[in-house]
């Protein structure tokens, strides 16, 4: 499966550069247990179930439920992957880094690219449905609102998402002060956002009409597809957990365990919010509409009291997603620098505070013009897709080592092998052919400008190539016969 003369960094290679089994490069340990299941969790729950829920139940009608189990199942059998590798190579690099390890250089550069859009896209996705649920909280607390041109995206009545940019600057100031404070901050967030959540379901429970469910699946097979594809959005981020390989405790043990607690809980919450909310208003209510889960409390209780107390949940979720993916992103990039594929600033870390700053901050001004600008069905289309590349990378990354590394020390295994890693492919290829023809289109584009810039950039500047050429040209050297005289 690895393409003849790929370059491939060995996994021992990754783990040495990073530290991984000592201190990072340049980064700290400060992350035990907890604190990753949260950042997991951070890294998650957000603009997907809190926005996109009511995009997801107009595809699927009350099968919203069915769609969202099949983006689980397709999270799960990868969840095992990521757990296997991210025990194995507990390096910063996450997808790209196993891919490095197993396919080779090329595949690697453009795994990296498709992060891109999994991380960088989507904090300009997270971010887009940050002003509507500001607006919810501002409506109920003081009776104001933002103006539509300056809080919602274009296409919906907005010119510049004025809130969009300004929790991606929270952000990144939070985070260049140091990955302690910032794993606390996601850890208070996670937490917060769960109960706000339980308080939800325990909300709209209280008015459920079965009859809410009677017409299950309006629009068929292809509705339920179309809305997994949709409903997948609301869980990337699991694999951000694998990007804190050089700031986790004991990062072996951790990692594995983290991903598959992650996937866990978070499944179970999102079907329960979605068969909360589909129980209390009907699908076609709850569809297309800003702010759904606030308004099925504002009904269920008459009262705006309800829906801002969500409102105020979904501000703190949607802004430790935002955090938790920039972390993620700034992680990845740092790592590539590191491989000398795009450029070294990438990779500097400050003495002072031990993070990427110029990194974080370089990824905070590009990825907010997206934010202040995109619609947000064509960022969230472009974000699925990137992912599901990626993920089904991971998968063919566990198969391939396998086979050609048996001896690497794996502290988890995927069981059933080789029926997960496969069934995770399946499930990848399923959604992405929901996705639609536009997006495939796009999609295409956007890997054809990576090969391009591999080829002009990345290439060229390898460390690894640079290592095998000075190997290549000092091994002559050292054998020859000694010189006469």
């Amino acid at each position: 499966m690895r393409p003849t003369g790929a370059r491939v960094k060995p996994p021992e290679l990754l783990v040495a550069e990073s530290g991984a089994d000592l201190e990072g490069h340049g980064l700290k340990r400060t992350m035990g247990l907890f604190q990753l299941v949260c950042f997991g969790i951070g890294a998650v729950v957000g603009t997907g179930i809190f926005v996109g829920l009511s995009d997801t139940v107009a595809e699927a009608g009350p099968a919203v439920v069915v769609s969202f189990v099949l983006a689980a199942v397709t999270c799960v059998f990868t969840a095992f992957s990521f757990a296997e590798l991210g025990g194995a190579m507990p390096v910063s690099g996450s997808s790209y880094s196993f891919a490095y390890a197993s396919l080779g250089e090329r595949a690697a550069f453009l795994t990296g690219w498709c992060l891109l859009l999994e991380y960088g896209v989507s904090i300009s996705a997270v971010a887009v449905g940050w002003g509507q649920y500001l607006n919810e909280l501002l409506h109920s607390l003081v009776g104001l609102r933002l103006p539509d041109a300056l809080s919602s995206p274009p296409g919906e009545g907005g010119v510049v998402n004025l809130p969009a940019v300004v929790v991606m600057l929270l952000a990144a100031v939070l985070l260049v002060r140091g990955v302690r404070e910032s794993a606390r901050a996601t850890a208070v967030m996670a937490v917060l956002k769960i109960g706000v959540l339980l308080l939800f379901c325990a909300i709209a429970f209280s008015a459920f009409q079965q009859d809410n469910l009677a017409d299950f699946a309006p629009a068929g097979v292809a509705g339920v597809t179309s809305g997994a594809s949709l409903a997948f959005f609301s869980y990337i981020g699991f694999d951000a957990i694998t990007t804190a390989g050089e700031e986790v405790k004991n990062p072996r043990k951790n990692i594995p365990a983290a991903v598959l607690i992650c996937i866990g809980v978070v499944t179970v919450l999102y079907c329960l919010v979605a068969v909360a909310a589909i129980g209390a208003l009907s699908a076609d209510e709850v569809a297309d509409r800003p702010a759904a889960l606030s308004l099925v409390v504002n009904q269920v209780t008459g009262s705006a009291i309800g829906g801002g107390v969500i409102a105020f949940g979904a501000v703190v979720a949607i802004a430790s997603v935002v955090l938790a993916v920039m972390y993620g992103q700034t992680r990845i990039l740092m790592s590539m620098a590191r491989d000398g594929l795009i450029p070294r600033v990438f990779e500097r870390v400050s003495p002072k505070t031990s993070t990427p700053v110029a990194n974080t901050w370089i990824v905070t001004a590009v990825f907010a013009v997206p934010a202040a600008v995109v619609p947000l069905d064509v960022v969230i289309n472009l974000t699925t897709i990137g992912t599901l590349a990626a993920m089904a990378v991971v998968n063919v990354a566990v198969i391939v080592l396998r086979r050609t590394r048996p001896d690497l020390r794996r502290s988890f295994r995927a069981p059933l092998f080789p029926l997960t890693p496969l069934a995770g492919i399946a499930f990848c290829a399923y959604l992405i052919y929901g996705t639609g023809p536009l997006t495939w289109l796009q999609f295409a584009v956007f890997l054809a400008v990576g090969v391009l810039v591999y080829a002009l950039y990345g290439r060229r500047h390898s460390t690894l190539a640079a290592r095998e050429l000075s190997a290549a040209e000092d091994g002559p050297r050292r054998d020859a016969p000694p010189s006469a005289g």
